[in-house]
């Protein structure tokens, strides 16, 4: 009974060393590679139980496959007119490629030297193609720093993720700030084009008063000028007419101011109105005139 116990034990122990020199597990924080004799044979980017022959015949060598921050140093770099800016980029990254990567840089840190100075390159490279107004501006719509962090996530991207199995999630710049005498040179050129802008806009509200001037004094002329045509129109008519009468008064004054009476009582009667006069008031009076026709 004793000999079935230790025999036991002894297959025991067999097994869990052979479970642990041919067999290993990938996490799924892990990505990993196997090498036979130095030689890249597998490439392990999915969790799981996988098998290998003992070392050194074959080695297993395991990377942190999760997302990674990394943060460049603070930096000075120039924009395109040579105006300095300081900047402070970060990248999220991670091991795409086990491969690539452990040919290339082997490990996390040797990883992080590697994007720093390629980071740092970037950053320069692009930041020097657009202008400091596109950074800072009270202009939001002439901003373009989201159009810059995209160029360097491209450009960066390409440049280590075929040759270094890394892959790069995002891109963003931290940090973004001018020196002092920077400051001052910006400030500077800002109020002379905020002053700009209001001269622009004064000189173009002058002109605009000065044309809404013009053409006010222009209906103006125009209408006086069709009110003393009409004006003299008027008189003319009036002239006339008292010419007439005029003639009329002395040939016939009696006449004359018969007619004169019968035109204003026509004039009267041409609306449907009521109006209330004395029988004798002028014109009226010639209403009480009227010979009885059928008596004769």
């Amino acid at each position: 009974m004793k000999n079935i116990g230790i025999t036991i034990l002894i297959i025991l122990v067999v097994a869990v060393l052979g479970l642990y020199l041919f067999f290993f597990q990938v996490r799924e924080t892990e990505v990993g590679l196997v090498t036979r004799f130095g030689e890249p044979v597998r490439n392990l980017t999915e969790p799981g139980i996988e098998f290998k022959w003992p070392a050194p015949i074959e080695v297993v060598h395991k990377f942190d496959g999760r997302m990674r921050i990394f943060e460049a140093d603070l930096g000075e770099t120039t924009t395109k007119g040579a105006i300095p800016i300081i900047v402070k980029s970060y990248i999220v990254w991670r091991v795409e490629d086990p491969l690539s990567f452990y040919n290339s840089v082997g490990s996390i840190s040797e990883a992080e030297n590697y994007l720093r100075s390629q980071l740092s390159d970037t950053q320069n490279t692009v930041i020097g193609q657009y202008s400091f107004s596109e950074f800072v501006n009270s202009d939001v719509s002439k901003i373009k720093i989201d159009q810059v962090q995209q160029k360097m996530l491209e450009k960066l991207s390409s440049a280590v993720s075929d040759d270094y199995g890394i892959k790069i999630e995002t891109l963003g710049i931290k940090q973004l700030s001018i020196n002092e005498d920077t400051s001052k040179d910006v400030f500077d050129r800002m109020r002379a084009e905020r002053n700009r802008k209001i001269q622009a806009t004064l000189a173009q509200g002058n002109a605009e008063a000065v044309r809404v001037k013009t053409d006010a004094d222009s209906k103006k002329a125009e209408l006086l000028a069709a009110a003393e045509a009409r004006a003299k129109a008027i008189r003319g008519e009036g002239d006339a007419e008292a010419a007439k009468y005029y003639k009329m008064l002395e040939a016939d004054p009696e006449l004359a101011m018969f007619l004169r009476d019968i035109e204003a009582l026509k004039k009267i009667l041409e609306n449907r109105s009521t109006i209330v006069f004395s029988a004798d008031s002028e014109p009226f009076k010639l209403l009480k005139q009227i010979p009885n026709l059928e008596s004769k």
